[in-house]
């Protein structure tokens, strides 16, 4: 469905999901404190930091709302998000997409990315919205599609582990209110301010 200008996008309200381990398994991993001494193993964050030069930073993110439109993937990195001080946030996704990923499920809807990837695009119904709160952070999987850090602050730091170049070449967007006439919205549950 193409919206056009005199049409309006329909919203479509999602509940927040708590992410664990186990909610947030199809999109990546939710990583929590583990022992000092502790070996590696499947509960740390599984990175894939091979096609280019990691940067690891803070961002400083501000007017954040409860709502999206566009949604966002990279193609080539494992990426992690975590607030400064456990701060509760919120991240739209959809599942990866990418057609080496997916076994051709969508074939019929190819589109190509930022660097020439090919991907099915993301679908209304697959939009999800995970409630972060805590000492924790998430890894996204190569390709999962993402919107935000979203939050009730005007501002909120954040660290971030991706690509030097991420932002520059591996940047694919998909806009939901031009290529399927909608828009997410949703309420926050109940949260704590920090941890």
């Amino acid at each position: 469905m193409l919206t056009t200008m005199a049409e309006s996008p329909v919203k479509v309200n999602l509940i927040p999901i708590e992410a664990t381990s186990e909610s947030f398994a199809d999109y990546g991993q939710v990583i929590e404190a583990s022992r000092d001494g502790d070996h590696f193993g499947p509960d740390d964050a599984q990175l894939d930091l091979s096609r280019g030069t990691p940067r690891f930073y803070i961002m400083r993110l501000k007017d954040r709302s409860f709502g999206f439109s566009n949604i966002t993937h990279h193609a080539n990195v494992t990426q992690c998000l975590g607030s400064i001080g456990g701060h509760v946030w919120y991240l739209g996704v959809a599942k990866p997409s990418l057609i080496e990923d997916d076994g051709g499920r969508r074939a019929g809807n190819v589109a190509s990315g930022s660097d020439g990837h090919l991907y099915a695009p993301p679908s209304v119904e697959e939009v999800r919205v995970f409630k972060v709160s805590g000492p924790k952070f998430v890894k996204l999987n190569r390709g999962t599609w993402h919107a935000g850090p979203l939050f009730r602050d005007s501002s909120m730091d954040f660290y971030n582990l991706e690509l030097s170049n991420t932002n520059e070449v591996d940047h694919t967007t998909h806009d939901f209110v031009k290529n399927d006439g909608v828009i997410f919205r949703f309420e926050p549950k109940e949260d704590n301010t920090s941890f």
